[in-house]
């Protein structure tokens, strides 16, 4: 009887939080970027090599050019919001849930960024045509499973790929150079020299499995260290309620993988027109780690542009008016240089 009862009781627990989680993923603001789409979406079904489901969508015409969304760590589809709301309309706006985020499965594979870089085959393998291309989008560790596809599969580049915008992301050493912890990795007044942030209370700090309930001091800490301080009402609700919403464990498991995640010079195979975004007050993927990726892409001659806006490190959401335009360029690039070489040809 006791085991039977244990059971019921987890089912109807995990049954609860996964209902909360939704509806913090589905609730709607005052500005209208942020509520959840009103253009119909196909689901795509996507089963990843391991088994695990991963919940796919597609906004917009089917026979539209095609835009793909890799939202990054602790987020979902919905973190994309500002973005579907503008763009499906014109374009189909592909984007997914990471394993283990959102409603996709996490699976029984060990998390690498090889198997997220899969993942990401699989989904363009299901959503785009044998032949079709798209723009690709990522943040923060969706830029990172970029990079690893790149890496993993240079012959899918450019293949699949018209071009690639990069936003709030890194390729390796986060904790040497994250300034989210005050004092570490930047100048110190108070202790009068450059401290580098201890790998292991890094590592620990990303693998914590954090519960983040909406009280003031959360919202506090959380806008100035992720966000920037000018994260206030309906845009700090809305990226509080999609971090809210992924599983705390998942965070953790996550948060280590990122801790020892070093891409090298993957974004080299980034062979189509790339450009990065990077946020000013951004203290998980300072500038600098756009500037590293940067200079790679100039070596490699697909770098198209570097923008920096004012925002931390939730920029398409932070500055999503701003950030669209930088969308709405790379998209019309891509697609014109399309319909050039379909005219020449």
């Amino acid at each position: 009887m006791r085991a039977l009862l244990t059971t019921v009781w987890t089912g109807l627990s995990s049954a609860l939080f996964d209902t909360h989680r939704a509806n913090l993923r589905s609730r709607t603001y005052a500005t209208a970027a942020f509520n959840p789409p009103t253009v119909p979406h196909r689901v795509i079904p996507v089963t990843a090599r391991d088994g695990a489901r991963l919940r796919v969508h597609s906004y917009g015409p089917e026979d539209a050019p095609a835009i793909v969304l890799v939202h990054g760590w602790t987020c979902a589809i919905e973190y994309w919001n500002a973005q579907i709301n503008a763009f499906a309309g014109e374009y189909r706006v592909i984007a997914y849930d990471q394993r283990g985020h959102g409603a996709s499965e996490f699976g029984t594979s060990p998390l690498t960024m090889d198997l997220l870089a899969d993942d990401l085959a699989d989904v363009l393998a299901a959503a785009l045509g044998p032949s079709e291309r798209a723009v690709l989008v990522g943040h923060s560790l969706g830029g990172m499973t970029m990079q690893a596809w790149a890496g993993r599969y240079p012959e899918q580049v450019p293949a699949r790929a018209h071009s690639v915008l990069l936003t709030n992301t890194a390729a390796a050493h986060l904790i040497f150079q994250t300034t989210v912890v005050p004092l570490f990795n930047q100048p110190s007044r108070l202790l009068k020299a450059h401290v580098p942030l201890p790998f292991l209370l890094g590592r620990a700090g990303l693998g914590c499995p954090m519960v983040l309930p909406p009280i003031g001091p959360v919202k506090w800490i959380f806008a100035r260290q992720i966000m920037s301080s000018a994260a206030t009402g309906d845009l700090l609700d809305f990226s509080l309620n999609i971090v809210r919403s992924c599983p705390a464990l998942v965070r953790a498991r996550f948060g280590f993988l990122l801790a020892e995640m070093d891409l090298g010079e993957s974004a080299r195979n980034l062979v189509v027109p790339t450009t990065i975004v990077a946020g000013s007050f951004d203290d998980m993927t300072p500038v600098a780690h756009a500037e590293q990726i940067a200079e790679l892409l100039r070596q490699t001659g697909s770098l198209v542009r570097m923008t920096v806006l004012p925002t931390g490190h939730l920029g398409n959401t932070e500055a999503h008016e701003a950030f669209n335009e930088e969308l709405a360029q790379v998209v019309a690039a891509a697609y014109d240089r399309e319909e050039a070489a379909a005219t020449v040809g």
